[in-house]
């Protein structure tokens, strides 16, 4: 007979916790390990407990949900991870899913979905939410996008891949300049070349791309 499924809760409503678990456990093949309030505990349950699969929230106390997710994701058997969330907004997605997450689950969809996403991250696969399952579509997109684009990137000089990130982090020409103890008017021929490299026509369309590439770069 093959073992169940064995998951670990993490969310701070006792309330909530207690519905999901009794969802889960409704069906027979998975069985709630243990719960957790705050992420501080949760990183240590899921040390000791060595759950298949966790369900995490997202907002919670002393350790945020992301935290633990890039703290568990470096463990030797990571669980998949269930992100659970109030928010359907794409760039909470985008860093959940950069954190390590393979399911989405919107709290207003969790009731009826989430034996199907357990089903899904258990074997490997990756569960969104009908609400977020758009911004999947347009991630890998981007992803393409940038594989095209990865010729450019690979072409930057160290200079330039670091003018690029502080672009990125929305500094203005002279803040970078003194950064990097640079003139303004190199900051200046710095960008133009990038965006030359990376096929861009202007200022704005580096600044967009270094918005929705940031985490690549």
């Amino acid at each position: 007979m093959k073992d169940k499924t064995r998951i670990v809760i993490v969310d701070d409503h006792p309330i909530f916790r207690r519905g999901l678990r009794e969802i889960i456990e409704s069906d027979s093949k998975y069985l709630v390990a243990g719960e957790s309030g705050d992420g501080d505990a949760a990183i240590q349950q899921i040390k000791s407990l060595k759950p298949d699969v966790a369900v995490v929230d997202l907002n919670l106390p002393k350790i945020g949900g992301l935290d633990v997710l890039r703290t568990v994701r470096t463990l030797a058997h990571p669980p998949a991870v269930i992100v659970l969330t109030m928010q359907a907004e794409e760039s909470v997605f985008n860093a959940a899913m950069d954190a390590g997450a393979q399911g989405y689950l919107v709290k207003d969809n969790a009731v009826s979905d989430v034996l199907a996403g357990l089903k899904a991250v258990a074997g490997g696969g990756v569960f969104l939410s009908p609400s977020v399952a758009q911004f999947l579509v347009r991630r890998h997109q981007r992803a393409s996008l940038l594989k095209e684009q990865k010729k450019g990137l690979a072409m930057l000089t160290p200079t330039e891949r670091r003018i690029l990130r502080l672009v990125a982090e929305n500094k203005t020409n002279k803040e970078i300049a003194r950064e990097l103890f640079i003139s303004h008017r190199t900051v200046e021929t710095h960008r133009s070349h990038i965006c030359e490299k990376l096929e861009l026509s202007g200022n704005r369309a580096l600044l967009a791309f270094a918005f929705e590439h940031k985490s690549h770069l």
